[in-house]
């Protein structure tokens, strides 16, 4: 899954259509293709198709962390393709290490509509340092990696000559 450099415009649409629309309005391409045709899912595909638990799904949608999801007659949920969507958009907040405070309240603005917009990208700009800091402190600790794997391969080809 990628990211794209710019997001497009959020139209009104947009704002007010629920945390899954503006997911699909954000530039995020997805890695697993879906059933052409198809819109509805059964929370064991849903889990299938993320890695996630039925009992984690369950657990987002109480927490408040998914919009709402539709139920059949008999209360079996049905997941959309703008849920999957969201879900993509929320393994890429955890994969940041985003904590789960901060994706619920992300998701009650987007539920708020436009006006949250300047909190969003407030929460948004903060946690990208976040991310950025541990990112220099992860290639810090590439290089190390890097300095002692090439003393040891030096070491290597040096017995290797004898």
């Amino acid at each position: 899954m990628t990211v794209t450099q710019s997001e497009p415009a959020v139209s009104e649409a947009t704002a007010t259509g629920g945390l899954a629309t503006a997911v699909r309005d954000c530039g995020i391409a997805h890695s697993h293709p879906r059933p052409t045709g198809r819109d509805q899912y059964t929370i064991s595909e849903v889990a299938e198709h993320t890695g996630l638990s039925a009992h984690t799904l369950r657990w987002y949608e109480r927490i408040g962390l998914m919009p709402h999801v539709d139920r059949t007659h008999t209360g079996q949920r049905r997941f959309s393709n703008r849920d999957l969507d969201w879900l993509d958009l929320v393994a890429k907040l955890r994969l940041t290490g985003m904590p789960v405070a901060d994706m619920v309240r992300y998701a009650e603005l987007v539920r708020a509509g436009e006006r949250t917009f300047p909190e969003r990208e407030q929460l948004l700009t903060a946690h990208r340092e976040d991310v950025r800091q541990r990112v220099a402190e992860l290639q810090s600790t590439l290089d190390v990696l890097d300095y002692k794997i090439e003393i040891y391969a030096d070491a290597r080809r040096a017995s290797e000559r004898f």
